[in-house]
């Protein structure tokens, strides 16, 4: 019997046509399956229970499966995504929360060692509110060279929460050595830039024994902004914007039609969403929501690069936690909005924690954020922006705000890049050159913003094609 979690962090597969479970392997004898590759250029993930090949399958969140030797003999859910609200007050909502996220974090990490990634946002400060004053803590944050200095957050959180503490600077070029590593750890089911993980890893040895993470918090506890009582075909639009990343539509597209793949794209891929969402029964349409990117967008996005934390160590995450879920199928809309259950939840465990600045509102914290946005704040974030414009001129560099920038721009990332893009011969059977081709070029030429995903895809179906055919 397999027991699949409501939000896996581990993919388990099975082969479609023999009914058996397998590993995931690159083989170059399984059939491919062009229609879900292109759904992952256009997303970044593969959706439902796709993989890079047609029969190789895997199982989905929430079921459970009953076997024979290693041959599947039935796969039914166990659970479903559900809104149930019960007529609570916010107070007795935190209450809860508190003693349930306390419980599992207890249980988690009893005896352990931790090792806890530090941001200035909430979900990890809700862990150091968790386990402030816990001995044998491990707090550590990074930032980019020249980037927005997120560090200062962590550092302060860990200081008043009595952890030690490391900050690390994300070099440029960081990937490049450890990417042949990378699409190996993630089987090149994510493309590369984002996992900032990889930069220290060689440092994950010596910091204690069991990750505490944080992921999946910031969608659990807050609503999707949308209006109730919203139809599906009124949804779909919104899954289809938040889905879609920035040039995939335009990079699928092409292969699409450079494979020969059958009807229009977009027609395909909408009609998939609007199907995924049938099939979840809420009336709610910020429930539907949540409960969609829960069961597609958490296991084959967010978890796929866990794999990095946990090829050092074993891995601790509350929030993705079966009681977790149940807990936030029964808690009104109105409480979770605007992560309120966090930050009250906060406020009552930590206060000093409480007070240190949100990176999202600086100089603003838990207790006063919401005059950020008033306008007596407005010459100060005024000053905010000259003095970055300032700085940017007098040492004569733009401010590293994204992943992609430090590993693909520049003579010598710019080289790694066109090894992997055109000197693949493995990638060029897979990919047509002139593919390749248009959105490098678009990407060094027309606008790297829009493009940097569409050629950061195409690096990872270069990785995926030399071990493929292997």
């Amino acid at each position: 019997m397999i027991h699949n979690p409501v939000i896996p962090y581990n993919q388990s597969f099975y082969n479609a046509k023999s009914q058996e479970l397998c590993p995931f392997q690159f083989d170059a004898q399984q059939a491919l399956d062009h229609q879900s590759i292109c759904f992952f250029l256009a997303t970044g993930f593969f959706i439902d229970d796709t993989t890079h090949y047609r029969d190789i399958k895997v199982i989905k969140p929430a079921t459970d499966v009953t076997l024979h030797g290693n041959k599947i003999i039935k796969q039914e859910p166990y659970w479903r995504w559900h809104y149930s609200p019960r007529e609570i007050s916010l107070k007795q909502a935190v209450e809860e929360f508190a003693h349930l996220f306390d419980k599992i974090t207890q249980q988690q990490l009893a005896g352990k060692k931790v090792i806890l990634p530090l941001s200035g946002g909430l979900d990890s400060r809700s862990q150091a509110a968790a386990i402030a004053g816990m001995k044998d803590v491990f707090a550590y944050s990074y930032d980019f060279r020249n980037g927005i200095p997120e560090t200062k957050y962590g550092e302060a959180i860990a200081r008043a929460a009595g952890f030690k503490f490391n900050p690390y600077k994300i070099e440029p070029s960081y990937l490049w050595p450890k990417i042949e590593a990378l699409a190996d750890i993630n089987q090149c089911f994510s493309e590369f830039t984002h996992p900032r993980q990889m930069a220290i890893y060689d440092h994950y040895d010596q910091m204690g024994e069991i990750f505490y993470l944080g992921h999946w918090g910031d969608v659990l506890f807050d609503n999707m902004g949308v209006d109730d009582h919203l139809s599906n075909e009124e949804v779909l639009p919104l899954i289809y914007k938040k889905v879609l990343k920035k040039g995939g539509l335009e990079v699928a597209r092409s292969l699409w039609q450079a494979w020969g793949l059958a009807g229009e794209f977009e027609d395909v891929l909408q009609a998939k969403l609007l199907d995924l969402l049938n099939q979840i029964k809420i009336d709610n349409a910020n429930a539907r929501l949540r409960a969609f990117k829960s069961i597609h967008w958490a296991p084959r996005w967010t978890s796929i690069n866990l794999s990095v934390f946990e090829s050092k160590h074993p891995m601790a995450l509350p929030y993705y936690h079966e009681e977790m879920c149940k807990f936030i199928c029964t808690v009104p809309e109105e409480h979770l909005a605007k992560r309120r259950i966090q930050m009250e939840y906060i406020k009552m465990k930590a206060p000093t924690l409480a007070s240190i600045s949100w990176q999202q509102y600086d100089p603003y914290n838990l207790y006063n954020y919401e005059d950020f946005n008033k306008r007596k704040s407005l010459p100060l974030r005024a000053f905010k922006k000259i003095k970055r414009k300032a700085k940017s001129m007098i040492f004569d560099t733009q401010p590293v705000q994204r992943n992609w920038e430090i590993q693909f721009l520049g003579a010598d990332n710019d080289k790694k890049l066109r090894q992997y893009l055109f000197e693949n011969v493995a990638f060029q059977n897979l990919v047509p050159q002139e593919v390749a081709k248009e959105y490098y070029t678009k990407f060094r030429e027309k606008d790297g913003v829009f493009y940097s995903h569409p050629v950061s895809m195409l690096l990872t179906l270069s990785l995926f094609a030399k071990r493929h055919l292997a």
